[in-house]
């Protein structure tokens, strides 16, 4: 008897959907959204323990590399491109590997997710070091290139998690943390854009955000590493460092341009009415961590 993967089910509550309206076309595909942030939910405890993993390595100077293939893949590449300008980490940090390269980006490469040597190479390409982590991201979770590159990953000895919603997931048995959010068949079948997708993407971004908050990359909730790179990221620097400092937004934007546009330093300077350099120094004393020079 052939067994079905989970995501490659017919989701009867759309059985009927080609004979609906628009709007009853959106109702449904709705609903069935909705359940994935409750199938996230049911998982946060193999989340945590992805954001533990991954912060220890950055503090040990480790980086982070997604695998994935298809709309997994992307997904992978969207996250990894977004560290830099909110986190203000190099471009190395986190990284991103697709099924058949830069081509996969826009257009679908084929038997690009069952080719393992795409896999070797490109984690040849990545150049693991023993510190570094490797994220494996397949809705069915049996794809043959994030096998391969957990698979290898875990014979150099990395750490590897896997996320997958299917429960049966070959990609499981190479994974130190599976996530398996099981969002169930899709509204259209098969088609793991949809739900997986969705499910993926709230993952990654509570992985990569948890890990950088772990790191010293936030104060309460504000992002105090961000690159300021244009005119409304500058007034939302002002307005960070007047908001943590408790100054005007005309003295904050002074601060950040003593500072070099480094709202971290800017806040230390004005909530601690020093220079740059001995701003820069008590951050290097402690760590980076501004809640630990600024107890607000």
């Amino acid at each position: 008897m052939t067994v079905i993967e989970l995501t490659e089910k017919s989701n009867p509550a759309s059985s009927e959907i080609d004979l609906l309206s628009p709007l009853e076309i959106a109702r449904i595909i709705n609903r069935e959204d909705q359940k994935v942030a409750y199938a996230v939910e049911k998982v946060l405890d193999s989340v945590a323990q992805g954001i533990d993993l991954i912060a220890k390595a950055f503090a040990q100077g480790g980086r982070l590399a997604y695998f994935g293939a298809g709309t997994s893949g992307r997904l992978g590449i969207l996250d990894a491109s977004e560290m830099p300008p909110t986190f203000g980490v190099g471009k190395n940090m986190v990284q991103a590997f697709i099924a058949g390269g830069e081509d996969a980006v826009r257009n679908a490469v084929e038997n690009a997710e069952d080719n393992e040597e795409f896999a070797l190479a490109d984690l040849t390409k990545f150049c693991p070091q023993p510190q570094d982590v490797i994220v494996g991201i397949s809705a069915g979770g049996n794809a043959a290139y994030v096998a391969t590159a957990l698979r290898q990953a875990r014979d150099l000895g990395l750490k590897t998690i896997a996320i997958s919603s299917n429960p049966q997931a070959e990609i499981a048995q190479y994974a130190d943390v599976f996530i398996n959010p099981q969002v169930g068949p899709e509204v259209i079948t098969g088609s793991s854009r949809m739900k997986s997708g969705t499910a993926q993407k709230m993952i990654l971004n509570i992985l990569t955000t948890g890990a950088m908050i772990r790191l010293g990359k936030t104060y309460k909730n504000y992002m105090i590493d961000l690159q300021v790179s244009n005119a409304k990221l500058h007034k939302r620097a002002c307005r960070f460092v007047s908001e943590i400092a408790g100054t005007t937004p005309e003295q904050a934007a002074a601060f950040l341009q003593k500072s070099d546009n480094c709202v971290k330093t800017a806040c230390v300077m004005a909530a601690k009415n020093c220079s740059k350099d001995e701003a820069e120094k008590l951050l290097a004393d402690n760590g980076g961590i501004l809640r630990k020079i600024i107890k607000g």
